[in-house]
């Protein structure tokens, strides 16, 4: 008798196995596709917001969410081929950063819904429709790239009240950084002073484009993009051997040598990208949500740069910084 209670025991178990299985596929978490377009140390700070956000809206990593971390290191290829991964894997949400990725994950699918936590120019490079109904599958924060290009001459003329000559690096393989270089020759004009641009499109690219600036450039205006982001450091590197002071519009490049940036603060962006995962993840179609833009905006100084370029930086300036960097 106890022989067959033991053996009916085992049978229900065995039987049980596959709805056990089954109830676990079941409960298989959701999964967001980060698609991050230069690697995990530029990002880290933007990932904590975002993951410290996720939190407070009750999706837990590893809990109640699953988060796939893609790196495409500033490499255009890269972004193609991350967007179709996440496509197989069927994720329910795609977060990007940086325009040439977003256009990327928009190529890639017209189904799974798409937030950008940064895109420089939404409209202007077609992501969207327009800011207040995107349409489609996709949506997320604008950062103004183009219409803070004033914004950043204006400061650069206060630090160096007789600059005559500025020149502008910008990869031609970023829609945004076109654009943002067009808005930066305007203000370049209707201040009366000389232009020179340098245009990328390679890391290779890069040491030549220095090489014809030097002795000729004042100072250097960086147009935002992936690949001049995740090169910060040669970049930086290349304009302090040539002794040119270099405006940007993130405080990532000032923390790896670049002298100047004003822009909007990534953290806070990641962290409002969130709370569209959110609405998208409980059912909202992205579509719907406007895109917003920046509220937090920063001023960067990197005094140690310009004391290597021997730069005085006015106290009215300093003043106005919301971080020195010594």
């Amino acid at each position: 008798m106890r022989r067959r209670k033991f053996i009916a025991l085992v049978c229900s178990g065995v039987a049980g196995w596959p709805l056990a299985s089954r109830a676990q596929q079941a409960a298989k978490l959701p999964t967001i596709g980060f698609l991050g377009a230069n690697n995990a140390s530029f990002a880290m700070a933007s990932i904590d917001a975002f993951v410290q956000r996720l939190r407070e809206l009750g999706w837990i990593e590893n809990r109640t969410v699953t988060i796939e971390y893609r790196w495409a290191e500033g490499r255009e290829a890269r972004f193609a081929e991350i967007a179709a991964e996440f496509v197989r894997l069927k994720v329910e949400v795609i977060l990007t950063y940086a325009t040439p990725s977003s256009i990327a994950a928009k190529k890639a699918t017209a189904v799974i819904p798409i937030v950008f936590a940064a895109a420089g120019d939404p409209v202007g490079t077609g992501l969207v429709a327009s800011l207040a109904r995107p349409g489609g599958n996709i949506t997320g924060l604008s950062i103004q790239q183009t219409d803070l290009a004033s914004k950043r001459l204006e400061i650069l003329r206060e630090l160096l009240p007789g600059l005559r000559t500025l020149a502008i690096l910008f990869d031609t393989g970023t829609p945004n950084a076109v654009l943002e270089s067009g808005e930066v020759q305007t203000a370049v004009h209707t201040l009366g002073l000389d232009m020179m641009t340098s245009k990328v499109r390679r890391v290779e690219d890069i040491a030549p484009a220095f090489d014809a600036l030097k002795g000729r450039a004042e100072a250097l205006y960086v147009c935002s993009s992936p690949l001049l982001t995740t090169n910060r450091i040669r970049v930086n590197n290349l304009a302090l051997g040539i002794r040119v002071p270099t405006m940007y519009g993130f405080r990532d490049d000032i923390e790896a040598g670049g002298l100047m940036s004003y822009g909007p603060n990534l953290p806070s962006l990641f962290r409002r990208a969130a709370d569209y995962v959110d609405k998208i993840l409980r059912g909202a179609k992205p579509g719907d949500l406007p895109v917003e833009q920046p509220t937090k905006f920063d001023f960067i100084i990197n005094l140690t740069t310009a004391k290597i370029l021997g730069l005085e930086v006015p106290p009215s300036l300093v003043a106005r910084a919301d971080e020195v960097i010594e």
